[in-house]
């Protein structure tokens, strides 16, 4: 088991289209839409009788597909294939179901998730006496001096009350623990933890977060956003061992899940020379697109000026940069008051100066910009730091990124249409925070919150992820939520804010084609076309053709990256 955590040096960073009826199976379904012809040589895989979206607009559903090496080098109707088949092909008939590009999830932390695979679960711990419980039983199975680590919680299960680390003191007396608030915006440390780490009363504030105290100025053992670093310093790193094992864990887990490229947000150094050491060992099995934080632009410049952008499997060439926190930790930058926190506006992460002066060095070194806004001021203060970019540099093909975009007012959804800005989103998030954000922010917040609609309407090109491990990386649930809007207590059968729903076939190019565009890699992922890289997933069932309260139970099949099979299910 791995018992040590990744999570903890992220912490640490911190603070440094209509549906439409499957096609026949020997047919393409768009008007005029091209057959390919007979490309020279034989193909080494042909998928055939198959019911295939391609997430081509212009060729939308096909019949058949061949791949030779790592390429798809047609796709049409089973004849189209015929000529490409010789006595090494092999062959997938797939006549039910729905085969579908690969998945691309645009913001994930791998190497956090890959740990927290192994450490204590929390998620659905729905009372304290189960929360504490469960964190005591973890401890027991732990050398003395060990830290608990992980955990996902949310208060909000248990009527929004913040845990305190006298829940936890008696059943941890000889391990420090340190468990995350699912967003990953908060933690809870015991005092065995807080006491290695020098926290007391005593103890300054931090700018970007707070120490919650009680009403005797000591720490309750709630930190928020930057102030979490205070105790991650302090847990011993993990092992290159430990690291390279978690990896291989959290790329299993995509897999299973028909995820093929992953936009990787561990803002973290450490995990770019894990993926460079899976990649020269031929042990990727996941694409990576990695960010580093924007504070080291010079550094990543230096690195793409000297390797390169990297290849297929390992890109770099994105910053990533927070804004504000999030609007469970009350750190969401907000221009009102938090509903059930009067005077209580959130926090700047990164001061709106400070961020500018970041941006506008790191594009100008040609870097892309993936930063993290949730609240409405944060996601304003934003553009108006992507307009002073423009400003300064110069117009281009920056495809600026806003990671999460969550809490919008109506001129920002104008805003971020006209200036090309894309917004990398998490459907996951709505089903789940809508449980109880319009507590927090009421009705009329409320209406633009996860606008998915709003925005696809106003012309932008939203890309889908899961922000894994804050949520599963199942693009299939991430489908279901953005279609339904049933928030997970079933309390919102029709969808909540159901305006801003969206058609599966909208929601599967956020999650393909958009998710290549949103790293300029669209002329080589995100679609089955000729000349693009085989990485294809097969689902169960047909998920434009169905209930769509069914699509969260659709299984994935088989997953295929660059031509080979890395996931099939029994």
């Amino acid at each position: 088991m791995i018992k040590t955590p990744w999570l903890v040096l992220a912490l640490a960073l911190l603070a440094a289209c209509s549906n439409g009826k499957p096609p026949a199976q020997d047919s393409v379904t768009t008007a005029g839409a091209p057959t390919t012809p007979p490309v020279a040589g034989t193909a080494d895989l042909v998928i055939r009788s198959a019911n295939i979206w391609t997430g081509n607009p212009d060729a939308p559903r096909a019949a058949a597909l061949a791949i030779r090496g790592n390429r798809i080098i047609a796709v049409g109707s089973n004849t189209t294939v015929t000529d490409l088949v010789g006595p090494r092909t092999r062959f997938f008939d797939s006549p039910s179901g729905l085969v579908v590009p690969g998945f691309i999830d645009s913001h994930v932390h791998i190497m956090p998730s890959g740990f927290e695979l192994s450490q204590v679960k929390l998620r659905d711990a729905d009372t304290p006496e189960e929360f504490s419980r469960r964190i005591g039983e973890f401890a027991d199975d732990l050398d003395d001096g060990e830290w608990v680590l992980g955990g996902t919680w949310d208060h909000q299960n248990w009527g929004g009350e913040l845990p305190h680390r006298k829940w936890i003191d008696a059943l941890t007396p000889d391990n420090p623990v340190m468990v995350v608030r699912l967003d990953g915006h908060m933690v809870l440390a015991n005092s065995k933890a807080l006491s290695l780490a020098g926290v007391d009363q005593n103890t300054a504030d931090v700018a970007g977060g707070e120490i919650v105290r009680d009403s005797d100025g000591r720490p309750t053992g709630i930190l928020k956003d930057n102030a979490m670093a205070l105790v991650a310093k302090v847990i011993p790193k993990p092992s290159t061992e430990q690291e390279d094992a978690a990896l291989l864990e959290a790329m299993d887990y995509l897999a299973r899940h028909g995820v093929t490229t992953v936009h990787d947000m561990s803002y973290d150094w450490a995990g770019l020379a894990t993926y460079r050491r899976a990649h020269a060992a031929d042990k990727l099995t996941t694409r990576i697109y990695a960010s580093v934080p924007i504070a080291d632009h010079a550094r990543l410049a230096a690195e793409v000026a000297d390797k390169g952008r990297g290849d297929d499997w390992l890109r770099i060439g994105g910053v990533k940069g927070f804004m504000d926190g999030s609007l469970g930790s009350h750190t969401a930058a907000m221009f009102e008051p938090f509903s059930d926190a009067p005077g209580d506006t959130g926090l700047f992460m990164t001061e709106p100066a400070q961020m500018r002066q970041y941006a506008i060095a790191a594009d100008a070194a040609g870097l892309q910009l993936n930063i993290h806004a949730i609240g409405t001021r944060a996601n304003a203060e934003l553009l108006d730091i992507f307009d002073a970019v423009l400003a300064v540099n110069g117009e281009g093909d920056r495809r600026f990124r806003i990671e999460h975009a969550q809490h919008l007012r109506p001129k920002e959804i104008v805003r971020i249409s006209a200036m090309g800005v894309i917004p990398s989103m998490q459907p996951y998030h709505a089903i789940d925070d809508g449980r109880w954000a319009e507590s927090v922010i009421g009705p009329k917040r409320a209406r633009f919150t996860y606008a998915f609609r709003s925005l696809i309407d106003a012309g932008a090109t939203v890309a889908f992820g899961s922000d894994w491990s804050v949520a599963p990386a199942d693009p299939l649930y991430g489908i279901y939520a953005a279609t339904t809007r049933r928030t997970l207590d079933d309390k919102n059968p029709d969808g909540w804010v159901p305006e801003e729903k969206i058609s599966v076939e909208e929601a599967l190019t956020a999650y393909t084609r958009n998710g290549a565009y949103a790293s300029f890699e669209e002329d080589r992922k995100g679609t089955l076309a000729p000349g693009m890289l085989a990485d294809i997933v097969i689902l169960d069932r047909d998920i434009t053709d169905m209930p769509l309260e069914n699509i969260k139970d659709v299984k994935v099949v088989r997953t295929i990256v660059d031509g080979r099979t890395v996931f099939k299910r029994d």
